[in-house]
């Protein structure tokens, strides 16, 4: 049994939602910021889908949850409605800015700090605000040094996982498949 709270930034499942109840009022105080069917990203997590959304009570205090299934690891991850701009969810990028991240990729690479511990913490920056842009050069950047046997292990996860991000969002607003994104990124880097 799980017990679900307001106070909890997160609830992650692997649980099927087919029999979920949904919302049908469209507001909390206002409006919610997304509808169910929305392709969403989440800083960390990826690229996702809005599947549901959900009202939990608990000690008598309701809390609606959005329900997103998140491309990578095929999770299901509950976020209260009221905490998505905290965790720094947004819409994903328009087709339209999908040549900007190309042209991102295939551009020059940029400079990297020498020291490990401060690239590091940037990076992890860079991922948690989410900005695509900016993990697009994140991308770029770490895969090129990688070919020059500079980077360390924990550097080298950081660039899968980034990688990993990027792509989950390229394959949503493009409507590909994963390996399809994955080898149109790696092929801009190697330009």
């Amino acid at each position: 049994m799980s017990i679900y709270n307001c106070n909890v930034d997160i609830l992650l499942t692997i649980e099927n939602y087919g029999s979920s109840m949904d919302i049908s009022e469209n507001s909390i105080g206002g409006k919610f910021m997304f509808s169910i069917g929305d392709m969403i990203y989440y800083p960390r997590h990826g690229a996702g889908i809005i599947e549901g959304i959900e009202e939990k009570e608990v000690l008598t205090e309701k809390c609606k949850y959005y329900v997103i299934w998140i491309v990578l690891g095929d999770m299901r991850v509950m976020v209260p409605i009221e905490k998505t701009e905290i965790h720094g969810i947004r819409y994903i990028t328009s087709k339209e800015r999908i040549d900007d991240i190309y042209n991102i990729l295939s551009g020059k690479t940029g400079c990297m700090h020498k020291s490990w511990s401060k690239r590091y913490r940037e990076n992890e920056a860079i991922i948690g605000n989410g900005d695509v842009f900016e993990i697009s050069e994140l991308v770029k950047n770490l895969t090129v040094a990688d070919r020059g046997k500079k980077l360390s292990t924990g550097e080298r996860r950081m660039l899968e996982n980034v990688r990993q991000l990027l792509v989950s969002e390229l394959m949503l607003i493009m409507n590909e498949s994963y390996e399809k994104m994955e080898e149109k990124v790696l092929g801009m880097i190697n330009q």
